[in-house]
């Protein structure tokens, strides 16, 4: 391996933006993952930026199998709305009206 190489960057060690529980999705900029534990905000959390997650949704809200999802910081919930959110991924998954969570494969940015 090249002696400049740093980590595998699927997960990324960072400041906590806000407090975030384990499971938590932790938008910080560009970087977008789920919080692999507890932490107050400004303390190291380790996030995983990708792979598969359940991450709650509006529940009033039908998303379906390749639709992209968006993270709503506000309400701490995906939906399927652009304007003011952040790109969480696609669904792997379709996820009903009504239904409280919708599966993402994070993609990044």
């Amino acid at each position: 391996m090249a002696t400049n190489h740093v980590q595998r960057g699927k997960t990324l060690t960072i400041p906590a933006p806000v407090a975030v529980q384990s499971g938590g999705v932790v938008v910080a900029g560009a970087i977008i993952g789920v919080a692999q534990g507890d932490a107050e905000a400004g303390a190291l959390v380790d996030v995983q930026v990708d792979e598969v997650w359940d991450l709650p949704k509006v529940a009033a809200l039908a998303i379906g199998l390749g639709d992209v999802v968006y993270w709503d910081a506000a309400a701490g919930l995906a939906n399927k709305t652009s304007a003011g959110n952040t790109k969480l991924g696609v669904a792997t998954q379709a996820a009903a009206n009504p239904s409280g969570t919708v599966r993402v494969r994070l993609s990044g940015f």
